[in-house]
Formats: C-alpha cells, sequence, structure tokens
C-alpha cells in the first residue's frame, strides 16, 4: 500500500490529478512508522484493525473510524481482514475560511467508536462505501462528489461530538466560532492572547480554558499549526526565501520558524522544501 516511502516520509502517488486514493485493503502486513501530507481515514469492515499515532495505540473495532491528521507519525499492524482506507491531500481543506470550523477536528488522530454513536458509524459506513464506489468508477464530477462526501463526514462527526458532549454554555455561542474564524484570518499577524480573550468578553484564565476544551489543544498550539499549515503551502508553491515565509505566516524569527516547524513535521523548512521539489 505504501508505494514511495523515503525514510519516514511517504509520498502519496496521486493518479494524474486526482486528489485522494482509496484502497479495499485486505492485506495481512505491518506498515513502518511513517507520515506524509494527506489526511488518512481507516474504516475496518471485517474484523479489528490497529494504528499506532504519535505512540499511541489506537484499537480501531470493525465499523468504526480513526482519522489520522495529515503531517502524523503512525504505524500500522499487520492483521487479517478488510477495511477501506483513504488518504485525501490536505491541500483541499486548508486554506479554506469555510472550513475553518472542521480543523480543530482534524488537528490530532480522532477514532469514533461504537460505543459513542452508533447510528454516526451506520452513516460513515455508507458515505465510505459510496466514496469508493465513486473512486472506482470515477465518472463525472466524481472527484467533487468524493469531496463533498468527505466534508459531509467532518460535518457529521463534529456535530455528534458536540452533542454529547456537556459544553458550557460559552461554547454554544456564536462569539467564540467567531474567534476561531478571526485566527484563521489573522494568523499571520501578532495575535496576543490577552488581546483575543477581551476580544471574547473572558479572562484570561478562562478564555485558555475554553479554548483547549473546544479545541483540543491550546492557544499557542492551535495558532502555530495554522502558521505551519500556510508554511507548507508557500514551501511547496515557490521559490520564495524560508526567512520570507516565516515573516509572512506570522513568526517573529527565522529560528522560532525552524523549531517549531521540526517539532510539528519532524523536519526542517528546507528539507520539507526538498521532499516536494526535490529538482529545485
Amino acid at each position: 500500500m505504501i508505494a514511495h516511502l523515503d525514510g519516514e516520509f511517504e509520498t502519496v502517488d496521486y493518479e494524474g490529478s486526482r486528489c485522494c486514493i482509496v484502497y479495499d485493503n485486505s492485506e495481512n502486513e505491518e506498515y513502518p512508522l511513517h507520515w506524509h501530507n494527506a489526511l488518512e481515514l481507516i474504516m475496518p469492515l471485517d474484523g479489528d484493525f490497529t494504528a499506532v499515532c504519535g505512540g499511541k495505540k489506537y484499537r480501531i473495532g470493525e465499523l468504526e473510524m480513526l482519522l489520522i491528521p495529515p503531517g502524523t507519525l503512525h504505524s500500522l499492524e499487520a492483521a487479517p481482514g478488510h477495511r477501506l482506507i483513504m488518504l485525501l491531500d490536505s491541500n483541499t481543506l486548508t486554506g479554506n475560511p469555510a472550513l475553518a470550523e472542521l480543523m480543530p477536528l482534524i488537528s490530532e488522530p480522532l477514532l469514533v467508536t461504537a460505543a459513542e454513536d452508533r447510528e454516526l458509524l451506520e452513516t460513515l459506513k455508507r458515505t465510505m462505501e459510496d466514496i469508493y464506489i465513486l473512486y472506482s468508477e470515477f465518472g463525472v464530477f466524481a472527484e467533487v462528489r468524493i469531496f463533498l462526501h468527505v466534508i459531509s463526514m467532518l460535518i457529521r462527526i463534529s456535530e455528534s461530538r458536540h452533542a454529547a458532549a456537556v459544553l458550557d454554555e460559552d461554547l454554544r455561542t456564536n462569539k467564540f466560532r467567531s474567534i476561531i474564524r478571526y485566527i484563521d484570518s489573522n494568523y499571520m499577524n501578532d495575535i496576543d492572547l490577552d488581546d483575543l480573550a477581551a476580544r471574547a468578553g473572558y479572562s484570561r484564565y478562562h478564555f485558555s480554558r475554553i479554548f483547549k476544551k473546544y479545541c483540543g489543544t491550546t492557544f499557542i498550539t492551535f495558532l502555530n499549526r495554522r502558521r505551519i499549515r500556510a508554511a507548507e503551502v508557500l514551501l511547496t508553491g515557490g521559490g520564495q526565501p524560508v526567512t520570507s515565509i516565516a515573516m509572512q505566516v506570522g513568526f517573529s524569527s527565522l529560528t522560532t520558524f525552524n523549531r517549531v516547524f521540526k517539532e510539528q513535521k519532524g523536519m526542517t523548512p528546507s528539507e520539507f522544501r526538498r521532499l516536494y521539489k526535490p529538482y529545485d
């Protein structure tokens, strides 16, 4: 299933101009530690499956689903059975303001279990099967329909998670969602936590607590992830100096940019650029 592996980096070999690959996988073999720039969705149809993401083991039950974010180091254990595995180019998701509220959902590995919402999983199963048919037949507008199916699944998962959680009243207001959209539109500027908390009408402590509950991570980590996603696009899309890119996406120094980039991607910005543009 892994076609091109350079160290731990997998180059996903999308066919032609397509933006996804869907595997009908029944191979009983181990896939070594690797990462790629694709969102990966795994749904076992027959038998359990196990993935290790960032050192944490995820046991995926039959008809459950694991979402593995782009850039996540992971391995897949050998197991008999049958599962659908989808790789979606993350560039189809990142940088689109309309999808900003879905980004926290794919910032960390996410396992959707039968214990949480069996009805949701039935919907996800049907959608994954529809995606596989569209991918296999590749008719008119197949890529568009696949993309819409993926967005639909992410929305359903997000809605289910919000409905199941006992959230503060603060999280049910449009005010906090507007903060996420504000960060997505202004990540390249100097966004101060105190100013952002004041914009939302909270104290620094209360804002930090709600932010982590809503996004699953701290404000600075969320902000840096958004900046690194923007940097990836610039690094692969032209020949701008790394220093210039660091400043464009909101980092005040090249040293900080290099450190944060390596923490998130496991390599320096220059190494990342060479992986995507090896002949430049």
